[in-house]
C-alpha cells in the first residue's frame, strides 16, 4: 500500500498490517494489578464504521464539526474515528467539571457559537449533565451504532482533521485546525526521534482534550502498529506510585509525565521501598517530559529513585510542542541529564526532521545563538491557523511564514532553551492558566481596587512547578489591618476556588508599584522581574508578620505528634515548619476541602492513624486540638460521643456571630469555602445533624432538632443580637430557631434563606427512601444527573441496604477513597438524609420573625422569576417587617460553589452588615468590658 495521505488510509493500513496489535483499555484508579480490555486495532476501526453509520444517520456531511465530550478512551477513540472515516471534524472537549458546572457551561456555549452549532457526541450519563440547551443537537453513543459503515471518505491532505482548542478562558480558547497532512507528517517526524515499532508498548494517562493524548500517545503509536494503554487520569493523579506500577505491569516503554509528575513520583518513592514492592522498569526507553519547565534536579532525582527497579538514566527527554506544534516537535533525545550539568531548567535539545526553529527579535529579524528572543517555528506540522478567527491567525505569524511561540528562548550548539513566556500566563502542574482569567474573579472581592491586580508567574529555586504570585492594591483605610488580613484571605480563598491551588504569594502593593503601559496594561513580565530581584521583600515580610499576628501569635508545638502535624501543615501549604504555631487553624492557614483528604493521607502514613474524618478536622483545626484528639483512646464498644451540633468553622473577628443550618444531607461541608471569607470579620459557626457518629441518633422530630440547635447556639453565644441562616432545607430550620429565639425575649437582626421558600412539604413528598439516597449519592458526586433520576424506579424494591449498596457499587473508586466512604458509611448518611427528609414531610409553617433576608438563585425548575413571585416572596407571610430579596449568581446547587462563592460572599457580607450594624456596636463592646 501507497504511504497513506489522511487518517481513513492510515487507520486502514494499521488494521491490514498489524492485525493483532491494538489498545489497552479500562485501566482505572488502583488498576495497576488489573488486566485492560484489549481492542485490536482492527476492531478498533469496525467499532469506528458502526459510529460512523450513526453519525450519517444525524444527517452530517464531510466538513461539518462534532464536539466530543468522552471521558474514557473506550468511548472517545471510536467517536473520533468515526468522525474522521466519515470527514467530519472532531474537536474533543472536557467533560463537565462538577465543581464548576457554569463555568464548564460558558465553555460550552462558547464552543457551541465558534463552531457553529456542532453535532456534540457524548454518553447517556454526561448528557444529563449538560446544561438544558434546545438548539444544541446532541447525540448519545450508545445510540449511535449500527451496522458497519461500508462507504469511508478519502480527505485531501489539507483538510481539516481536528480541531483543537487552546487553554484559553471560556470566552476566548480558540480552535486550532491540523490537518491530514500536519498529523501525517508530525508522526513521521515524531518517529524519527522515537524509533518506536511493532514491539512497543505506550501507556497514556491524559485525557483527550489535550493534545498530547491524542497525538503523542495514540496516533503516534497507532501509525506504527506499537500496543497503547489508556489508563484514567485519576489513576495516576490519586496515587502517584501507580504511574512506574503501571509502566512496571505491562512493560511499558514510552510514556508522558510532566515535571510536577516527577516530583510527586519522587516524594512518594520510600513507599514502595517500605511496602517491599518489586518493579521492573528496565524496559522504558523513553519518559517524555512536556507541558512545563523540567526542572534539573526534580529529573535527576526522580532518575536516581527509581534507578533501584531498572529505570536507565537517560530514559527522560524534556520535550516542547504546542497544540499548533502537534504536540512534542522538539526533544531532548538521550542528553539528559549529561547535557544540563549546573542549569536550573533542561534544555529541550533538537528540533524533529522538517522542523525549523529561530529566535527572534521584536522586529521578526532573526537573532544570533546564545541571544534571547521569541521562540518562531516553521514546518509541515505546523497549523495553517484558528477556525473562523482569521485575526489571530494573522496575529500568530510573522510576515514571513512563521509561527509565533509566544515563549522566550535561545538555542545554544543548536539546543533550544525556553527562559520565559511572552504571554501573560501562568503553568502550574503542566496546566496553562491565563492571568485575566483570575484577575477578574479577584476585582470582584470587597477591598481589591479595580485595575490593580496582576496574576503572574515565579519559580523558586527548587520548586517542581511554577508558582503563582497575585498582587493587588487594597482600596482600604489606611492602617487597617483586620481589614487587610480578611482581603488576602480572600484572595487566596477566591484563587482555590477559582483554580484549585493556592498562589505562593500574595502581595498587597500600592499603586505606583504597579508598571502600566500608555494603554493601561499592567506589565507583569517586570514586575516577576522586580520580585525576582528583591523589590517587594518589605511587603513580603509585612505580609509574614500581620498573618502570624492576626493568627493568634506564634506557640511552639510540643511533643511528637504536634511537630509531625506541624511538618504536615507545612507541606501542605507551602511553608516552613518552623512558621506554624500549634495554635494555627487548618482553614486559617488556607486550608480547603481537597487539603483534608490530603492530610488525611499523610496522617495515615506518618502517624499510623486511619479514618481521620472530616468532621474531626473541622472541629479540632489546630495542631494542638487535633493531636490532642488523635491521642485520644479508642472508645469503649458502645461508648457514645457527646454530640455537639455547634461546628467552628471560623472563629475570629469581633462583629455577631453568624449560625449557619447545614442543607437537607445534614452536613456541613458546604460551608468551608463561605466559611473562609469571614476570617477576621466575624464568627463563622455550622451546625450539623446528629446522627453521624457512632451510636447517635438522628433526631425524632423537628421541634427537637430546633431546640437542640438554639441551645447549641446559646451555648456559644449567651445573649443576643443573634444572626441565623439556612441553606435550602436549613432555611426552614433557621426561621424556626428564630421563633424560639424572639420567643425566649432575644433579639434576632438576621434570618437568611439561601434560596428556599418557607414550604418545603411538597418538595419532601416527593422523596422516598431511593430518592433520598440517590440524591445523596448525586451530592457526593457518586453518581451522575442521569443515574440520579432513574434509579431509584429500580432501587425501591430493593432493602434499604442493599439500595445502598448498589449506588456505592456504581460510585468511582477513587472518589470513595477521598470521602473515606464504604456502602455502611453511605448507608448511614442516607439514613440521616432520609429522617431529615421525613422531618420536613411534617413541618408546616406558621407565626412569624420580625424580617427575612432571601437569597434567589435559580431554581431547580422554572424561571427565576417566578421561583420569586410564587414561592419565595411567601416568606412575606411570615415577617413583621418588610423582607429583603437579593439575588445571586447561579443555581442552587451552585450557589456557593467555585465560580460563585466571591460574588455570594460579598452580598451575604454586606447584608449582614447593614443589618448587624447596632448588634456588631453591641458586641464589639461587650468584647472591650471582658
Amino acid at each position: 500500500m501507497t504511504r497513506p495521505t489522511n487518517l481513513t488510509d492510515l487507520l486502514l493500513d494499521v488494521a491490514e498490517r498489524y492485525p493483532s496489535a491494538g489498545l489497552g483499555l479500562g485501566l482505572g484508579p488502583g488498576t495497576a494489578d488489573a488486566g485492560p480490555a484489549d481492542q485490536t486495532y482492527p476492531a478498533l476501526l469496525d467499532a469506528a464504521r458502526r459510529v460512523l453509520t450513526g453519525l450519517r444517520g444525524r444527517g452530517l456531511r464531510p466538513g461539518d464539526r462534532v464536539v466530543l465530550i468522552l471521558e474514557r478512551a473506550e468511548e472517545f477513540l471510536p467517536a473520533f474515528w468515526g468522525a474522521v472515516l466519515g470527514g467530519f471534524v472532531p474537536c474533543p472537549l472536557a467533560a463537565p467539571a462538577a465543581a464548576d458546572p457554569e463555568r464548564w457551561a460558558a465553555q460550552l456555549a462558547h464552543v457551541g457559537a465558534l463552531l457553529d452549532g456542532p453535532l456534540t457526541v457524548t454518553t447517556a450519563g454526561l448528557a444529563a449533565a449538560l446544561p438544558h440547551d434546545r438548539e444544541r443537537p446532541l447525540a448519545v453513543l450508545e445510540e449511535l451504532s449500527g451496522e458497519p459503515a461500508a462507504e469511508l471518505h478519502r480527505a485531501a491532505p489539507g483538510d481539516t482533521a481536528v480541531l483543537m482548542l487552546t487553554s484559553g478562558s471560556t470566552s476566548n480558547s480558540k480552535a486550532v485546525m491540523l490537518s491530514h497532512a500536519n498529523l501525517l507528517a508530525s508522526m513521521a517526524a515524531k518517529n524519527a526521534a522515537h524509533r518506536l515499532d511493532a514491539t512497543d508498548v505506550t501507556l497514556n494517562w491524559v485525557s483527550f482534550d489535550h493534545v498530547a493524548a491524542l497525538l503523542e500517545c495514540h496516533l503516534l503509536p497507532l501509525s506504527v502498529g506499537a500496543r497503547q494503554l489508556h489508563v484514567a487520569p485519576a489513576a495516576v493523579l490519586a496515587d502517584p506510585l501507580e504511574f512506574p506500577r503501571l509502566l512496571s505491569r505491562y512493560g511499558v516503554t514510552m510514556t508522558f509525565a510532566p515535571n510536577f509528575l516527577l516530583g510527586l513520583v519522587s516524594a512518594a518513592a520510600d513507599r514502595l521501598a517500605a511496602g517491599g514492592e518489586r518493579l521492573d522498569l528496565s524496559r522504558v526507553r523513553q519518559i517524555i517530559s512536556g507541558g512545563e519547565a523540567v526542572l534539573v534536579s526534580t529529573g535527576e532525582t526522580f532518575l536516581k529513585r527509581l534507578a533501584p527497579y531498572g529505570l536507565a538514566g537517560d530514559v527522560l527527554w524534556p520535550a516542547f510542542g504546542m497544540t499548533e506544534t502537534c504536540a512534542g516537535s522538539v526533544y531532548s533525545r538521550r542528553g539528559f541529564p549529561a547535557t544540563d550539568r549546573g542549569a536550573e531548567f533542561a534544555n529541550l535539545g533538537t528540533p524533529v526532521p522538517g522542523l525549523s526553529v529561530r529566535i527572534a527579535g521584536p522586529d521578526a529579524r532573526p537573532l544570533p545563538e546564545g541571544a534571547v528572543g521569541e521562540l518562531q517555528l516553521t514546518g509541515p506540522m505546523i497549523t495553517g491557523g484558528y477556525f473562523r478567527d482569521p485575526a489571530a491567525t494573522a496575529e500568530a505569524f510573522t510576515a514571513d511564514g512563521w509561527f509565533r511561540s509566544g515563549d522566550l528562548g535561545r538555542i545554544d550548539g543548536g539546543r533550544l532553551t525556553l527562559v520565559g513566556r511572552s504571554k501573560d500566563s501562568v503553568i502550574v502542574n503542566g496546566v496553562t492558566r491565563f492571568s485575566h482569567d483570575v484577575e477578574a474573579a479577584l476585582e470582584q472581592l470587597d477591598g481589591v481596587a479595580r485595575s490593580y491586580v496582576a496574576a503572574f508567574p515565579t519559580r523558586p529555586a527548587g520548586s517542581d512547578t511554577e508558582q503563582l504570585v497575585i498582587a493587588f492594591h487594597p482600596d482600604l483605610p489606611e492602617g487597617d489591618e483586620t481589614a487587610l488580613h480578611r482581603v488576602l484571605t480572600a484572595v487566596r480563598a477566591t484563587v482555590v476556588t477559582h483554580w484549585g491551588f493556592r498562589p505562593a504569594l500574595v502581595l498587597p502593593l500600592p499603586a505606583e508599584a504597579f508598571p502600566k503601559t500608555s494603554l493601561g496594561k499592567i506589565q507583569r513580565a517586570l514586575m516577576r522581574r522586580r520580585l525576582e530581584e528583591g523589590a517587594y521583600a518589605g511587603q513580603q515580610s509585612a505580609v509574614s508578620e500581620l498573618t502570624t499576628r492576626m493568627l493568634g501569635g506564634y506557640t511552639a508545638p510540643e511533643g511528637p505528634v504536634e511537630l509531625a502535624l506541624a511538618a504536615i501543615y507545612a507541606e501542605l501549604f507551602d511553608c516552613d515548619p518552623a512558621a506554624i504555631s500549634a495554635t494555627a487553624g487548618f482553614f486559617d492557614l488556607g486550608g480547603t476541602s481537597l487539603d483534608i483528604l490530603r492530610l488525611r493521607a499523610r496522617v495515615a502514613e506518618r502517624l499510623g492513624v486511619t479514618g481521620l474524618e472530616v468532621i474531626t478536622v473541622l472541629t479540632a483545626p489546630t495542631v494542638r486540638a487535633l493531636a490532642a484528639r488523635l491521642a485520644e483512646p479508642a472508645a469503649a464498644p458502645g461508648t457514645v460521643r457527646p454530640y455537639d451540633p455547634l461546628v467552628p468553622m471560623q472563629t475570629g473577628g469581633d462583629k455577631t456571630p453568624l449560625f449557619c443550618v447545614h442543607p437537607g444531607v445534614g452536613e456541613v461541608l458546604v460551608f468551608v469555602n463561605l466559611a473562609r471569607y469571614f476570617v477576621g470579620d466575624r464568627p463563622f459557626h455550622a451546625l450539623r445533624a446528629r446522627g453521624f457518629n457512632d451510636g447517635e441518633k438522628p433526631f425524632v422530630s423537628f421541634e427537637e432538632m430546633v431546640d437542640t440547635y438554639v441551645d447549641a447556639i446559646r451555648a456559644e453565644q449567651p445573649e443576643g443580637p443573634y444572626a441565623v441562616a439556612g441553606y435550602s432545607y436549613g432555611a426552614a430550620v433557621a426561621f424556626e430557631i428564630a421563633k424560639v429565639l424572639e420567643a425566649r425575649g432575644e433579639r434576632v437582626d438576621f434570618v437568611g434563606s439561601f434560596n428556599l421558600p418557607p414550604h418545603i412539604k411538597y418538595r419532601m413528598e416527593e422523596l422516598g427512601y431511593a430518592e433520598t439516597a440517590a440524591h445523596l449519592a448525586l451530592f457526593l458526586e457518586l453518581i451522575d444527573k442521569k443515574q440520579s433520576v432513574e434509579l431509584p424506579d429500580a432501587l425501591r424494591h430493593l432493602p434499604r441496604e442493599e439500595q445502598a449498596a448498589r449506588l456505592v457499587a456504581l460510585a468511582p473508586p477513587h472518589r470513595l477513597a477521598e470521602l473515606d466512604l464504604d456502602a455502611d458509611r453511605f448507608a448511614a448518611w442516607a439514613e440521616i438524609a432520609d429522617t431529615l427528609t421525613g422531618l420536613g414531610k411534617e413541618y408546616r409553617p406558621s407565626g412569624d420573625v420580625r424580617s427575612m433576608t432571601v437569597f434567589h438563585a435559580l431554581p431547580l425548575r422554572g424561571t427565576r422569576q417566578e421561583w420569586l413571585d410564587n414561592e419565595l416572596r411567601r416568606w412575606d407571610e411570615h415577617a413583621r417587617e418588610e423582607n429583603r430579596y437579593l439575588e445571586v449568581p447561579g443555581e442552587h446547587y451552585t450557589l456557593m460553589g467555585p465560580r460563585h462563592v466571591a460574588v455570594f460572599q460579598a452580598v451575604l457580607r454586606r447584608e449582614l452588615d447593614r443589618a448587624l450594624a447596632g448588634a456588631d456596636e453591641l458586641a464589639r463592646r461587650r468584647a472591650a468590658n471582658r
